[in-house]
């Protein structure tokens, strides 16, 4: 792994990116607000979307926001907390529709690691937020770093399921080169926009269903109602 812990494919394809006078500020930045406050994810957990899925390992993406800005929520997985931590309104109703679609039933945590580690990368646009600043960190550099990894995936795959839940996240896959893949699109699973088509429209099994025609695995996105915790 490089300085920053990214595994190698990932420390090559965002190098370019790293090196530029943007995200050198960008860091500067983060910083320096680090310094005035507080900030989430902590320091060590702001690339763990990308140490947990390498990018030869990438099967599925969601894409994600900016961070939780609660105390303790983000740790650097798009829409997971921590252990022990409620859960957002927004995981909820990502919880709610897994059971609804599938039948399974999540762990007692909001932890997505489990589905990091079998390649879907949970991946926000903005990686770093103010504490109880929603939206605090956008337009400083962020966007090109991730917008950088999510070309780097689509180049280095053929037919990934990219899962854009919201109009922001369907406009972060705007010019890319998505001919090769699948695009799941449905409204956000907030509150504010789960019941206006997030509710039904079913991402778990359709994903899977497109891996498993590729023939690939099936990802276990939680445990069989009915097991032991």
């Amino acid at each position: 792994m490089d300085i920053d812990g990214l595994p190698p494919g990932w420390a090559e394809a965002l190098a370019a990116e790293r090196a530029t006078d943007r995200h050198r500020a960008l860091r500067r930045f983060v910083a320096a607000e680090r310094r005035r406050g507080r900030v989430w994810p902590p320091q060590g957990q702001v690339l763990t979307a990308l140490q947990l899925t390498p990018l030869e390992s990438v099967r599925v993406i969601v894409v994600g926001q900016d961070p939780y800005h609660g105390p303790g929520q983000a740790h650097g997985l798009a829409f997971s907390v921590r252990p022990g931590v409620p859960h957002p309104p927004s995981l909820r109703n990502i919880f709610r529709e897994l059971g609804d679609d599938t039948g399974e039933a999540p762990g007692e945590d909001g932890c997505l690691e489990s589905w990091a580690r079998q390649g879907v990368l949970l991946l926000n646009a903005v990686l770093t937020v103010r504490e109880g600043q929603a939206g605090s960190h956008r337009g400083r550099g962020w966007e090109e770093f991730t917008g950088a990894a999510l070309a780097a995936a689509v180049a280095r795959h053929r037919g990934l399921v990219i899962v854009a839940w919201g109009g922001d996240a369907a406009r972060r896959i705007e010019g890319l080169d998505l001919g090769a893949h699948h695009v799941l699109r449905a409204p956000h699973p907030s509150p504010l926009s789960a019941a206006r088509g997030f509710f039904g429209s079913r991402p778990f099994s359709r994903v899977n269903e497109l891996l498993s025609a590729a023939g690939g695995p099936p990802i276990r996105w939680g445990r069989p109602a009915g097991a032991p915790a």
